[in-house]
């Protein structure tokens, strides 16, 4: 199985170091990544180091900042040249049912714009999109109904919600490519895959059926962010040997 890493899950070193932390994403046996701030590289630059190391983008978590009307033909065109065809929201402000309101807008204008461009739009769950908010709403099933946006469903934080993972992804499948593999407690404390009690192997075996690409994301830098993805990826290799 090839799997992707969030390199947010990296983030001790990405920041001052992008081409050095691709290069050690890679020696790990990650296939592709998942972009979380390109710190001030040019899409050129952002480009090369990729291709130095082998891998491929398979999506950036890119805020909604970039996707407004005056900017998302910049935002396009640093995409396209960096190869990445799958843009996710990774969260937004819906503390009150006008900033909803503006997000579905916002999401509805961009993902046609990106569509036209060749880029897919998907939205990132935390835990709190499937609780009701101060003013009723559940954003999940907002963001379900208002749109037609993908989803890249972040099975750990949909545990932490009471959501049944699996149940979640079957219900969603026809609008889910790319999911967020990931570990933890009930408590909402990350862990390396395999050191939690979510449910990664039911997760892992649900996507492999279904085709789902895997990005593993790990957040807690334990104690450094590549030594955690580091466990997260042995723990992904021994369960591809037990098959």
């Amino acid at each position: 199985m090839d799997y992707g890493l969030q390199l947010y899950s990296i983030r001790d070193i990405t920041e001052n170091d992008l081409a050095g932390s691709l290069k050690q994403v890679a020696a790990l046996g990650y296939r592709f990544v998942e972009f979380a701030g390109f710190f001030g590289h040019s899409a050129e630059e952002v480009r090369a180091m990729l291709d130095a190391c082998g891998l491929q983008v398979s999506g950036t978590h890119t805020g909604c900042g970039e996707l407004t009307a005056d900017k998302i033909d910049e935002t396009i065109a640093y995409h396209k040249t960096i190869g990445n065809t799958n843009i996710i929201i990774p969260g937004a402000d819906f503390s009150t049912p006008e900033k909803l309101d503006a997000t579905v807008d916002l999401i509805n204008a961009a993902q046609k714009k990106l569509a036209e461009a060749g880029i897919a739009l998907g939205y990132h769950n935390h835990s709190h999109e499937f609780l009701p908010t101060p003013y009723g709403a559940l954003i999940h099933k907002e963001l379900e109904t208002r749109t037609s946006v993908e989803f890249e469903i972040d099975t750990y934080w949909a545990y932490v919600a009471s959501e049944d993972p699996i149940a979640l992804l079957e219900r969603l499948k026809d609008r889910v490519r790319v999911i967020h593999l990931k570990d933890g407690t009930k408590d909402g404390s990350g862990k390396a895959l395999g050191e939690g009690t979510a449910p990664v192997a039911a997760v892992r075996e649900y996507a492999i059926q279904n085709g789902l690409r895997m990005v593993v994301e790990s957040e807690t830098c334990d104690p450094t962010g590549i030594e955690e993805v580091g466990r997260c990826i042995a723990y992904l290799k021994k369960a591809d040997e037990a098959e």
